[in-house]
């Protein structure tokens, strides 16, 4: 086992894990919410350090990455675990398995591997996806460290439930990340997520105080968080706290895990939603899991040619200076 970080001790053999907005007090022989920290005698262990369920050579913009290094190859990596408990999670069968399963499966991999099999198949990045990072910070810290001393850039693709204290010690090595910001409402967050919105929110605006790369993406769900007053509320957000330049993915929903019932989002909705974007500023809105609609190319807002063209993950681009649109010269708010 590994000892966590950012946690207190307390009377009793009691600790208090402050990695995440649960902050879990959890007593000896149990585990936190998210099944993959665990108190032993007075001290918390991360039992999923080095511990990888996946590991995979991703296009960056199946993250959703659009603005980070379009076209690039990144290597991400997973061990299971999550703090969230959503309904419709995708990845479930790894995330939830500490959870559902109370087995912890993986393997084992120390963070040299990691950069080194990044290195050697090309990688401009390490992306920590699939399952939620912040649960195994500790490793994608030391993972990190490495990669940037390779020239290895690193992203996060998180629920954004991590603690100021988890970013203060991470942010000189988070490259980008995108957080998937699930609902603009906290009876969503508690009833289908088991978490609160408002640490997500905090989360968000220190992530930009931090002038880390950001994007954001919603996943659109049938009576869940389609109401439109509601998407206003949060496109209104991101143009006002993180800035009209930040991308905002739209994602289509279909059928899985606890919602095998809840239809796939009409192509009407997620027009609806990116029109309620664009009226509230934001200059990049994209749709995601769906094809057609001209939804996942980049069009310069100020003189309205097409800058990046996506069809799946091959990417063609016909006008990029750097970050800068090579017809007008508007800032596009990319990182090459």
């Amino acid at each position: 086992m590994h000892e966590a970080m950012l946690y207190d001790k307390l009377t009793d053999d009691r600790v208090r894990c402050y990695l995440c907005a649960h902050h879990c007090t959890i007593s000896d022989g149990k585990k936190g919410i998210c099944h993959v920290r665990e108190n032993n005698g007075g001290t918390l262990n991360t039992l999923v350090y080095g511990r990888t369920i996946a590991q995979n050579i991703d296009p960056i913009e199946k993250k959703p990455f659009y603005h980070f290094h379009p076209g690039s190859s990144s290597y991400s990596i997973a061990t299971p675990g999550c703090n969230f408990r959503c309904d419709w999670c995708q990845n479930a069968d790894i995330s939830q398995m500490p959870r559902e399963q109370d087995i912890i499966m993986g393997k084992e991999a120390k963070p040299e591997d990691i950069v080194a099999a990044a290195h050697n198949s090309g990688c401009r990045s390490i992306a920590y996806t699939y399952t939620e990072p912040t649960v195994f910070f500790e490793y994608t810290l030391d993972t990190s460290k490495l990669a940037h001393d390779a020239g290895i850039a690193n992203a996060y693709v998180s629920n954004g439930y991590m603690t100021k204290e988890m970013l203060d010690i991470y942010h000189p090595y988070l490259d980008a990340i995108n957080i998937d910001l699930k609902s603009f409402s906290e009876e969503t967050y508690k009833k289908y997520i088991g978490a609160k919105l408002q640490p997500v929110l905090e989360s968000l605006k220190t992530i930009k105080q931090y002038e880390i790369h950001l994007e954001v993406t919603t996943l659109i769900i049938p009576t869940i968080n389609d109401d439109p007053s509601e998407l206003r509320d949060l496109a209104q957000f991101i143009a006002q706290e993180l800035g009209i330049e930040t991308p905002w993915h739209i994602s289509r929903f279909h059928p899985m895990h606890k919602m095998p019932d809840v239809p796939p989002t009409p192509p009407e909705t997620l027009l609806m939603a990116r029109e309620i974007g664009e009226e509230q500023g934001l200059r990049f809105v994209y749709l995601g899991n769906i094809s057609g609609y001209n939804g996942s190319n980049t069009v310069c807002h100020s003189c309205g040619n097409l800058i990046v063209e996506r069809l799946v993950y091959r990417i063609q681009i016909h006008g990029l200076n750097d970050s800068k649109c090579n017809f007008c010269g508007a800032d596009l708010n990319f990182v090459i």
